[in-house]
């Protein structure tokens, strides 16, 4: 079982920046994927970004050029720096974790809000 913590949303102006953290524990050992999905207003969840244990990152069109995805392997630790916040960059965002085996767990999510 992997237990992930988030912190970082918030409200913020369009054009502003935010920093999201989630801090992973437990059965982190084998570790195949860790990354941001968002879910906004009437929305279905989408992925935002992912990194893989072996370094491959992708990210999801509309946050290129925008939002990095990096990860501190010593703490179990992602976070995702997004700048220049849109208002259709509003949603809650979840942690996301994907063990080798594909097992899925989720962090409560945090919310972020951008205003126009």
């Amino acid at each position: 079982q992997v237990q992930l913590v988030e912190s970082g949303g918030g409200l913020v102006q369009a054009g502003g920046s935010l920093r999201l953290s989630c801090a992973a524990s437990g059965r982190t050992f084998r570790t195949y994927a860790m990354g941001w999905f968002r879910q906004g207003p009437e929305k279905e969840r989408e992925l935002v970004a992912r990194v893989l244990v072996g370094g491959g990152i992708r990210y999801a069109d509309s946050v290129k050029g925008r939002f990095t995805i990096s990860r501190n392997n010593a703490k179990n630790t992602i976070y995702l720096q997004m700048n220049n916040l849109r208002p259709e960059d509003t949603a809650v965002y979840f942690c996301n974790y994907v063990s080798v085996g594909g097992q899925n767990s989720w962090g409560q999510g945090t919310p972020v809000n951008v205003s126009s």
